[in-house]
């Protein structure tokens, strides 16, 4: 038994569940088959037997009867204010597309409004088990957007939930002074940035971080505007989403741009779809990152986020650097026909270097919701599938190493992205009880099956959020 003193307990716990298989999601893989909690954290994990002077009168225990806990899940790219908005009106997937066709203009224009989608989003994320999320790009750069869900009132609205106690989900939040779908002008991103410790303070970051930046570097290649080496079926190489006269003059603003981040030590989340994005945004990080007195790379530890075209040479530099990819499985199994329409098969099946990214311990998996489903099995399952297809072995000790690895992708890996791997993503003595129960073991199931495994409890800081 591992607990607090490695002793007999000193109170009873609030919480137990005994009886199944608790995956701690650790590197080392490590099982148990019970964990008690006290305060909100975890007080001891090991044998049923080993935990059962945990359990006093006011003890609640959950009979796991073979059920597997693992810890929260953490959607580390998801949009919560514009899922809210929209659901269950997805891009891709949707139940309905027509219905999801339809949906256009402003979604949430006031602070009651603003305040429900989020409200909301949190119910529909707490039923998948899922207790963290990053919203990537809530500012004043979108003050006039279009749908409303990306204004700055929406910080205010995360700091007054947080503050009060009302977030289902632990919520780390990037700043956005640019503009979605447009050019960004480089003076007011970079402006903002210098301001950023304006918007940063919160009450508690445990609930609510805000460490750092959203910044669009191009948009995605079903535009034909990620930029990229490789040409389209038209022609064209794509082009950077930041204002300038000249590609040379945008390749400059968003070298200034990411530079300017790094030196304020803030985290980047850069939208990089194209191979030469990636490659101009790993370049500026070190060279930043090479100045006097800055911030390692791996420190600050930025995203490429999506990373369509990223290529193996690309993947191998992140994990030199410390660059974590941040990409959706599903986005590659919904969009890979069009991709290849667009750019030829050879280039759209090396698209979205799972594999590659898995391997090198830079892949963090997320959903964009509402630009796809929020479910994270599925994630799984469509990551795996595509790892295969490009040439992943399929014997069964590596189907159940690649599993491991790629539930980490929605648990520890996060956590790391989030900075808080200290004391989340992962079940252990001292973590947070963010946990979720689903009803078999996914090794049992399989990647493929995971999206058939109900999840039937979930846990937010030793509370019982959910339960089916």
């Amino acid at each position: 038994m591992t607990d607090l003193d490695a002793r007999a307990p000193r109170a009873h716990a609030d919480l137990v569940l005994s009886g199944g298989a608790i995956l701690a999601m650790d590197e080392a893989g490590t099982r148990a088959e019970a964990v008690a909690i006290a305060g909100g954290r975890i007080v001891a994990v090991g044998g049923a037997d080993e935990l059962a002077p945990w359990c006093g009168l006011d003890t609640r225990v959950i009979d796991l009867a073979g059920r597997a806990v693992l810890p929260g899940i953490n959607d580390s790219h998801l949009h919560g204010s514009w899922l809210g908005a929209r659901w269950p009106h997805t891009f891709f997937g949707a139940p309905d597309p027509e219905a999801a066709a339809q949906v256009s203009g402003t979604l949430v224009s006031s602070r009651a409004e603003r305040r429900a989608a989020i409200l909301r989003a949190g119910v529909l994320l707490s039923e998948l088990g899922i207790t963290s999320y990053t919203e990537p790009g809530i500012g004043p750069g979108e003050d006039d957007g279009e749908t409303g869900s990306f204004h700055s009132e929406v910080i205010d609205v995360y700091r007054e939930l947080a503050a009060a106690g009302e977030l289902r989900q632990r919520v780390t939040l990037l700043a956005l002074h640019g503009i979605l779908d447009g050019p960004s002008d480089v003076a007011t991103v970079v402006d903002g940035i210098r301001d950023h410790a304006a918007i940063s303070a919160t009450s508690d970051p445990a609930w609510l971080a805000i460490p750092g930046v959203k910044i669009f570097g191009d948009l995605i290649p079903l535009s034909r505007q990620a930029w990229t080496a490789h040409s389209y079926d038209d022609g064209t190489h794509g082009d950077l989403l930041v204002e300038g006269d000249t590609l040379d003059a945008k390749t400059a603003g968003l070298s200034a741009m990411l530079r300017a981040a790094h030196l304020a030590g803030l985290q980047v989340g850069i939208h990089a779809t194209g191979d030469r994005t990636i490659g101009l945004a790993l370049d500026a990080f070190e060279a930043a990152a090479a100045e006097a007195g800055a911030p390692s790379v791996r420190e600050l530890g930025h995203v490429i986020i999506h990373g369509d075209l990223a290529t193996p040479a690309q993947v191998r530099r992140m994990a030199e650097l410390g660059v974590w990819l941040n990409t959706q499985a599903g986005i590659a199994a919904q969009t890979g026909d069009w991709l290849a329409g667009m750019l030829g098969t050879e280039v759209a099946g090396a698209a979205w270097p799972l594999g590659d990214a898995l391997a090198a311990g830079v892949l963090v998996l997320s959903s964009d919701a509402p630009v796809l489903g929020f479910d994270w099995r599925r994630g799984i399952a469509d990551a795996d599938a595509r790892i295969v297809a490009g040439g992943g072995a399929t014997d069964a000790v590596s189907a159940r190493e690649r599993l491991h690895g790629l539930l980490r992708c929605y648990t520890a890996v996060p956590a790391a992205q989030d900075r808080a791997g200290e004391w989340k993503g992962t079940i252990g003595v001292g973590m947070v009880a963010d946990l979720v129960v689903l009803e078999r073991d996914p090794f049992v199931a399989g990647a493929a099956g995971l999206p058939g495994v109900a999840v039937d409890v979930t846990v937010l800081e030793g509370r019982v959020v959910f339960e089916r």
